[in-house]
């Protein structure tokens, strides 16, 4: 009661609105020059309100655009259909593209490394996104990255991804910018590093586990052929549980 003598209404907590996890993807890109496999890795500036000073693999969020651009050549089969299982009722093969797709824009923006195979003649893409492809003819090529992994941020957090990895080997790399970081600047300290340095790295937990996915699927399959595993991690039955598919 107030002074008044009224009821004072109670309050009660706003339910939680679940949040649906956005499509985002992931690029692991792999030098096999030297004697030891190394790893792309680049740390995120103490700006970033998300992860700030982790060291992480270039990627970001899906975009529905990212489908619709052209490409020298497309998933392998096998790939595409790793990609559709769990999609559920929004399966599609233009979201397929888009996942791998977004792994080579985020890689361009993130790290400056543009991934696909010049042409003679003029490149038509009229996405602004993709303007340095257009730039130095280059198309992007599906056909490189190999699905591995997959992970969902678990609920409750104020943001969740379903985040697809990709790998690939640093021979894809049709051209780099001398700048050394890509145009968002979201990345810096860019480093090639052997799989256990780039463990000792400030990473998150769920990079460090995809690492040592990547690092088992390389030693069975190092040519990257396709017909790999594909790992998932995700919350089933109120844990954080890693299935085989």
């Amino acid at each position: 009661m107030n002074d008044q003598g009224n009821a004072i209404p109670i309050q009660k907590d706003k339910p939680v609105v679940p949040i649906r996890p956005r499509d985002a993807a992931s690029l692991l890109l792999i030098d096999r020059s030297g004697k030891d496999l190394r790893i792309l890795m680049g740390k995120r500036h103490m700006r970033h309100v998300f992860m700030p000073g982790k060291f992480v693999f270039p990627g970001g969020r899906t975009e529905p655009a990212d489908g619709r651009i052209s490409a020298i050549a497309e998933l392998s089969d096998v790939d595409q259909a790793k990609l559709l299982t769990g999609m559920g009722s929004r399966s599609s093969v233009q979201r397929c593209r888009a996942l791998a797709l977004s792994a080579i824009r985020e890689t361009y923006e993130e790290a400056g490394l543009l991934l696909g195979r010049r042409r003679p003649d003029a490149v038509s893409i009229s996405h602004p996104d993709w303007a340095a492809f257009v730039e130095r003819r280059i198309l992007p090529d599906l056909s490189v990255l190999r699905y591995f992994a997959r992970a969902t941020t678990p609920p409750g957090r104020s943001r969740r991804f379903d985040t697809r990895f990709f790998l690939a080997f640093r021979d894809a790399v049709a051209d780099t910018l001398p700048e050394a970081t890509g145009p968002s600047q979201e990345l810096e300290e860019l480093c090639w590093l052997p799989f256990h340095e780039a463990n000792q790295l400030d990473i998150p937990e769920i990079t460090r586990t995809i690492i040592m996915e990547a690092e088992a699927i390389l030693a069975a399959n190092p040519a990257l052929d396709p017909g790999n595993a594909v790992i998932r991690y995700r919350m089933k039955y109120g844990r954080f549980v890693r299935e085989v598919f």
